[in-house]
């Protein structure tokens, strides 16, 4: 997978250009006759390569640089598998990638590392292979994490692997290619450490990490015959310790936890909510029979492809809560008919417990009932969807539920009560889940900003739509005839209905009603139909609205004066997930 000499070629004369155009060679010179100027002592021959690399960063011609310097990938099919979320240099023939190499605290961030320091920094650079395809469904081909620490050992600071790619899922033992990466560092290393002490040091760090899991998976045992002592029917409840993540390799819940921050990306824990409700929903691919495969991916594997199943939901969704200070966990348990499901909580400072089921963004009050009232005495009906609870977990805690009975519905969330909730020590998770505990744990990237411009792409999915619609009008021997003027009235209902998912507040309908009153003569019917969808494909989009016998209404409606109105409405969240409101609307004349 080297790069072509012809694309080698076409590449360096790009380059070439733009640093032609940028007139760089003359600014440098500048900039060093400057600093010569400035910072050379009488009694000092010459400036340190150093010195100069830092006068050229102070006056910003290296952020200019590689602000103008913009790798583009060719237009295929395959996204190349390097990641935005780890800003060392690697390069395939499609792309370059930046990592910083840096760790907080190791003191001044300004300062570059020695090999020494950066030799201790344990922070592999995650790489996810996506597939998109012509209707934009995008399917993850593989994960891989590469160790850069290589390069601290070689000639240089430059070195190439060859690195093989697995596939995913029950195709993590099947090569789906070969990748050769390029590093380098840049700025240069003064001196190089020997092969052997980097080989030496990355052996020392896997045979410690082996050992930490295998002392954790002695007292996961442990705990586990202490959970069915207390009761033997505890072996037909979920608790599940451990989970397969898509490269196949079992890891302890806990670690697809921990608090994330979302910046000033997400401003509510309930717009967080909001964010994960909006990522596509999709279980892991079952080849034959024998029920549901189980895949809980790794954060960055379940944001480059914008879907997953209900666990990565709840990880992400109990990760993020945790980053808005709420003491928060996910559930593993069951829905209606015995359907595994994972869910989360959050417990309130005065006792309360609240669900919050993050494939739909609702929200649920648990109010537990009484097995000791009397048959007669009225109970609080569950609105939520959760049947039975198994564990709850985070980051730090780990419980197994042990009453005598696993019902939601008559659970008891006092988590303190050991009698009720077996916990795990939380000095054994620490041990293998915390931050730089194991060289196994894949860090967890900080979530990006969306790069869609919502105005421009609700124009173009409302532009496709109307022609899908006069297209389909015109099969059935139907003129079309649109009005702008309602389509924009609209608006509102789609703001407001989207403000409400975000904020579980209703608010606007009263303008929005009152401007279609308005905008609808005495003798005329109004009809509009709303829709919700996470995806932007507008032909996938519209068959879908045409099987619900009231929108199929609307778009083939018949009659005197008839006019039809659509509107696009595209909300955007991080990651490049979306929320689309549609909605399609006719008027026409009553005709009695």
């Amino acid at each position: 997978m080297s790069l072509p000499p012809e694309k080698a070629s076409e590449l360096k004369q790009l380059i070439h250009q733009q640093l032609s155009k940028m007139d760089v060679h003359g600014r440098i010179r500048e900039i060093l006759a400057e600093t010569i100027r400035e910072e050379l002592a009488p009694d000092q021959q010459q400036l340190s390569t150093e010195d100069l690399i830092k006068a050229l960063k102070r006056r910003g011609i290296i952020d200019d640089v590689m602000k103008e310097l913009n790798f583009v990938s060719d237009n295929v099919d395959q996204e190349p598998p390097s990641s935005p979320k780890q800003p060392v240099c690697f390069t395939d023939r499609q792309s370059t990638l930046l990592k910083k190499i840096h760790r907080e605290n190791l003191g001044d961030g300004t300062r570059m590392a020695d090999s020494t320091a950066m030799l201790s920094i344990s922070d592999p650079v995650h790489m996810v292979l996506i597939k998109t395809d012509i209707f934009g469904e995008t399917t993850l081909v593989a994960s891989y994490f590469l160790e850069w620490r290589s390069v601290l050992g070689s000639e240089n600071g430059v070195t190439s692997l060859t690195v093989e790619l697995m596939g995913v899922g029950t195709e993590s033992k099947v090569s789906v290619g070969i990748l050769n990466v390029k590093l380098e560092m840049y700025p240069p290393l003064n001196q190089t450490l020997s092969q052997e002490v980097v080989n030496t040091q990355l052996a020392l760090e896997r045979q410690k990490t082996a050992e930490k899991e295998r002392l954790f998976l002695v007292y996961a045992k442990q705990w586990w015959r202490e959970y069915l002592q207390i009761r033997p029917s505890h072996s037909s409840r979920l608790v599940k310790i451990f989970a397969q993540d898509e490269n196949g390799i079992n890891r302890p819940v806990c670690s697809y936890v921990k608090p994330l921050r979302a910046g000033r990306l997400l401003d509510t824990p309930r717009q967080a909510a909001r964010f994960v409700n909006v990522l596509g929903y999709e279980r892991a691919p079952v080849i034959g029979g024998g029920g549901r495969q189980e895949q809980w991916c790794t954060l960055l594997a379940f944001l480059c492809r914008n879907k997953g199943d209900c666990e990565d939901h709840a990880t992400l969704l109990c990760s993020l809560l945790l980053g808005f200070g709420l003491e928060a966990f996910v559930c593993v348990g069951t829905k209606a008919k015995g359907v595994p499901h994972a869910w989360v909580m959050t417990c309130g400072t005065d006792g309360a417990i609240t669900f919050w089921e993050s494939l739909t963004g609702h929200r649920y009050i648990h109010k537990p009932a009484s097995p000791d009232e009397p048959p007669a005495a009225e109970q609080p009906k569950p609105l939520y969807p959760y049947r039975t609870i198994g564990c709850v977990f985070n980051h730090q805690m780990f419980l197994g539920n042990c009453q005598p009975s696993d019902s939601v519905e008559i659970c008891v969330f006092d988590l303190n009560d050991e009698s009720k909730w077996k916990p795990m020590s939380e000095e054994a998770i620490k041990s293998v889940c915390a931050p730089g505990a194991t060289v196994s744990l894949p860090p967890f990237p900080p979530l990006c900003a969306s790069t869609m411009d919502a105005s421009v792409t609700s124009n173009e999915i409302e532009m496709q739509l109307r022609l899908l619609v006069s297209e389909h009008r015109k099969d059935l021997g139907l003129t079309t005839v649109w009005e702008d003027q309602l389509s924009y009235l609209l608006s509102p209902a789609l703001a407001s209905y989207e403000f409400e998912r975000t904020t579980s507040i209703s608010a606007g309908n009263e303008e929005f009603q009152d401007a279609i009153r308005r905008a609808v003569p005495d003798g005329h019917t109004f009809k509009g139909f709303p829709i919700h969808f996470v995806y932007r494909n507008a032909r996938r989009a519209f068959a879908t609205c045409l099987r619900s016998p009231f929108c199929e209404e609307i778009i083939c409606c018949r009659g005197d004066q008839v006019r039809l109105a659509v509107r696009v409405r595209v909300f955007t969240y991080p990651e490049s997930a979306c929320a689309v409101w549609i909605m399609f609307a006719c008027k026409y004349r009553s005709v009695l």
